[in-house]
């Protein structure tokens, strides 16, 4: 299962300086890689560790192979982009040792006669297929997977198991969805009424685009009316809520534990942090990019970085600045009455002869 270097760079591009000849099994870290690995250096901080590491090759910038210069002695693939080489590299190696799904339809699936499901899909164990349900070209429906009345998976997409596809829902090709996410459950849309709480039928839909990954235990709900939409190449990790009727632009990407309340639009290309909330109905453009454990509160109309938490700091510092920032509004009052008052006396002096 080894591969060449200059076959590696064939496939994947780069500039080889080296023996194109010399195999590797795989790829590893810069301080555990040893003569059966690539690695790569893409943090410059790290350039010190190549000289020490005993990878076969490492993968590098023209700017970071120059600075090191002879301190290492392996081969090097020059690439524009190392991390992103890296990953290229990474699957190349994980689909040569990955073990070929068999098509076919495990004996214990519980599939409604009326779904369509293609020769070349994989069902596993107890899985559960209703009605009208397409099952594409090249599927892999893991143990355990619930796939609803009506709902569509696109070709070569994966759900591990256990993942709940509810009833209309829609994903596009080349998807992965891992184990516990809950696509389409209902979204939280209550009336209230004399104290009381009256349900608010969702009626629409989860539509999701190609090439999206969906992280374990993540919840997406389906609209109340109109559908909840993520586009094509959005990446959201474990434990994240998506609300209802929220729009998610094509290549965002979200950390674990954000929040989405109900009917927000959120751009192309932008980021989340860990724990970032965002609260309803509210627009982020496109290339906006979100600290982790930040509030949004207010839509964002302007590309960039946007931070909003208070720095850690010692506990009785903290409970100094909570005691400044509560007293703000009376502050700022007497600030104003002293500008007053300057601003008279001032004044007098300026009447004087």
């Amino acid at each position: 299962m080894s591969t060449r270097l200059g076959e590696l760079v064939e496939r994947l591009g780069g500039q080889l300086m080296g023996e194109p000849n010399t195999e590797v099994l795989g790829i590893a870290p810069l301080d555990s890689a040893d003569a059966s690995h690539i690695t790569f250096l893409s943090n410059p901080k790290l350039r010190a560790q190549v000289a020490q590491t005993r990878a076969a090759a490492v993968i590098l910038t023209a700017a970071d192979s120059a600075v090191i210069g002879t301190a290492y002695k392996g081969a090097r693939i020059i690439a524009a982009n190392p991390y992103a080489y890296f990953a290229r590299a990474a699957q190349l190696f994980a689909d040569r040792h990955a073990i070929a799904q068999q098509p076919g339809i495990h004996s214990s699936a519980v599939i409604d006669p009326s779904a369509l499901i293609a020769d070349s899909a994989c069902i596993g164990s107890h899985v559960t297929i209703e009605a009208d349900a397409v099952i594409d070209e090249g599927c892999v429906i893991d143990s355990g997977c619930f796939i609803g009345r009506g709902a569509k998976v696109g070709a070569a997409t994966h759900f591990f198991a256990r993942v709940t596809f509810h009833a209309g829902c829609e994903i596009g090709r080349s998807g992965i969805v891992h184990s516990g996410a809950v696509i389409g459950a209902d979204g939280f849309g209550f009336a209230n009424e004399d104290g009381a709480w009256i349900k608010i039928p969702q009626t629409g839909r989860v539509v999701i685009g190609n090439d999206v990954e969906i992280g374990a235990n993540t919840t997406i709900d389906r609209g109340a009316l109109a559908d909840t939409v993520i586009e094509d190449g959005v990446k959201l990790d474990n434990q994240i809520q998506i609300a209802h009727n929220c729009h998610i632009g094509a290549h965002t990407a979200m950390a674990g534990c954000v929040g989405v309340a109900g009917s927000a639009k959120i751009g192309k290309y932008c980021t989340f942090g860990g724990a970032a909330m965002v609260l309803g109905h509210l627009t982020i453009v496109d290339h906006v990019h979100i600290s982790s454990a930040s509030m949004v509160s207010r839509s964002i109309l302007e590309p960039g970085r946007y931070t909003g938490f208070y720095p850690l700091a010692k506990n009785a510092d903290w409970e100094k600045s909570a005691a400044i920032v509560r007293n703000l509004t009376s502050m700022r009052e007497k600030i104003r009455e002293l500008e007053k008052a300057l601003k008279l006396i001032n004044e007098k002096n300026n009447e004087q002869p």
